[in-house]
């Protein structure tokens, strides 16, 4: 049986996975639900395997070949110790590495070159390659860090919403939808909050950038404060004398607008997306035995 390479892209959202031949040339697609494999270890398990038997089946190779293959998974929540474990050990290939969903980001976007790389989605997180050496700033996770996430607006609109509803702030028609969502309950809203995920949050961004974009003034302050936090940490990395910044990710696009421009500093387009740069490393993986480390610069 031919030995395939997968390369896996799981985010806050969605997990897509592709296989490839020994070349690196993608032969199937595939495509699940979230994969953030610290909010949701069960859940982001399935979704890998539903997206890369997707992907085995859109190539017309038969599933089994999953136990045969060698696997990169750029995952959420890869910083944590024990959701990589649990993940690791459950994983169907004959060999896999798990590395942060930013990293095959950064693949995908520069390939082998010097620059960083800024993930804006239902997470934030930002990678820099200098000579070789990858460091990484963010990516702490929704409830202590990624600040200017998809999540965190989300999150950041319900809260005014709820201050609208008590009359500490005035209403908008941006809070005003959201309250008319709930049945205008805050314990609606509070019901959500208790069990709701980051990519439940993240589902509100594009209304806030919506509302931003016609004037809102809920949308126009959740988004000026959410690039303001992009853009501190735009600054701290071309203080690094990072002269190449490529911004990738599905909020990536809206936020341009509203970013700071840097004279001198030259905002490349992705060359490929994150699912290419999995593929890549799981190609250069497969030459590798045993698998590369990636060097890691301390932060």
């Amino acid at each position: 049986m031919d030995h395939y390479r997968v390369g896996i892209d799981g985010g806050g959202t969605r997990c897509r996975a592709a296989v490839a031949g020994a070349d690196g040339r993608i032969l199937g697609r595939g495509i699940s639900g979230a994969a953030n494999i610290l909010t949701d270890p069960e859940t982001a398990l399935a979704h890998i395997r539903l997206a890369t038997e997707a992907a085995f089946q859109e190539a017309g190779l038969p599933a089994s070949g999953l136990s045969a293959a060698t696997a990169v998974l750029g995952l959420a929540g890869n910083n944590v110790a024990d959701a990589v474990s649990f993940i690791a050990a459950r994983l169907p290939f004959a060999r896999a590495q798990i590395v942060s969903d930013v990293l095959v980001a950064l693949q995908g976007a520069l390939g082998d070159r010097d620059g960083a790389v800024a993930s804006l989605g239902t997470g934030t997180v930002y990678s820099i390659r200098q000579q070789g050496t990858v460091s990484m700033l963010g990516g702490h996770g929704f409830k202590v860090g990624d600040l200017g996430s998809g999540a965190r607006l989300g999150q950041g609109l319900l809260q005014e919403a709820l201050l609208a509803h008590d009359g500490i702030r005035p209403t908008t028609p941006l809070t005003e939808a959201v309250l008319a969502e709930f049945g205008r309950s805050p314990e609606a809203i509070i019901a959500f909050a208790h069990t709701a995920h980051p990519a439940d949050y993240g589902r509100y961004a594009g209304r806030v950038f919506s509302a931003a974009a016609a004037g809102d003034a809920v949308g126009v302050q959740l988004v000026r404060m959410a690039a303001g936090h992009i853009d501190q940490t735009l600054d701290a990395i071309v203080a690094r004398g990072v002269r190449t910044l490529c911004l990738v990710g599905g909020l990536a696009p809206l936020y341009r607008p509203w970013l700071a421009d840097r004279p001198g500093i030259a905002i490349a387009e992705p060359a490929a997306d994150a699912l290419t740069g999995a593929v890549a490393l799981a190609v250069q993986a497969s030459a590798s035995d045993p698998f590369p480390n990636h060097r890691e610069a301390a932060q």
